[in-house]
């Protein structure tokens, strides 16, 4: 192989070249808009101000997404990959940078098998009054599992994903950890659990399988 050979990448994967000081700086751009999406969603749920207020802020949000709509690029984000060769998915639903419902969560590996991260849920992830949806759990769940089958380096996808929820997850400050129990081939077996302070309130176990390229 040369040198200067380049292995082509997966579906959805793009290489854009960028250099680590404009990821940085784009790091902190589109953090900084996100966040404060994030807040005005939090904002939108809980508001109690006057209609009419509402209705100003509505029309002051038409012109801010005017500025936004010339260039848009079509689809989603997928993965982009900078000139060192780290991705970057900052338009997942779990852990996207650019991702205004995103929490977003920061996920560790032991760089073996295991995954953990805390975060925080407010009012944009509540189901039952006070309560994190239960689809929401499995969403962060179905995520981190996914972190501890591909903490080696390979990239495992959700073959099935199966909940067992023991209590209410009450919004507010979370953690979730996950580990492979076993490999089987290109399967491996993983369970983890999301918690509040009390302890786990939503048990997962999946399989997650090394996709074929």
């Amino acid at each position: 192989m040369r040198p200067d050979h380049v292995a082509p990448l997966p579906l959805g994967f793009e290489r854009d070249g960028a250099t680590e000081e404009v990821v940085e700086q784009e790091r902190g751009v589109y953090g900084d808009l996100a966040g404060t999406l994030r807040e005005l969603v939090d904002l939108t749920i809980r508001t109690e101000v006057d209609l009419e207020v509402v209705r100003e802020v509505q029309r002051d949000l038409e012109v801010v997404a005017d500025r936004l709509r010339p260039r848009v690029r079509e689809g989603g984000y997928g993965v982009h990959v900078g000139a060192d060769g780290r991705s970057r998915a900052w338009g997942n639903a779990v852990v996207g940078l650019r991702n205004a419902i995103a929490p977003p969560l920061d996920v560790r590996t032991d760089g073996v098998g295991r995954a953990w991260c805390e975060f925080s849920l407010g009012a944009a992830y509540e189901g039952p009054p006070a309560l994190v949806h239960g689809g929401v759990a499995a969403l962060v769940l179905d995520h981190v599992l996914g972190c501890a089958a591909g903490a080696d380096g390979r990239p495992r996808m959700t073959g099935t994903l199966t909940m067992r929820y023991r209590r209410g997850t009450p919004l507010g400050t979370l953690s979730a950890e996950a580990s492979i129990r076993s490999v089987e081939g290109r399967k491996a077996f993983v369970v983890g659990h999301l918690a509040d302070a009390s302890g786990p309130t939503v048990e997962a176990e999946g399989v997650f399988v090394l996709p074929r390229w």
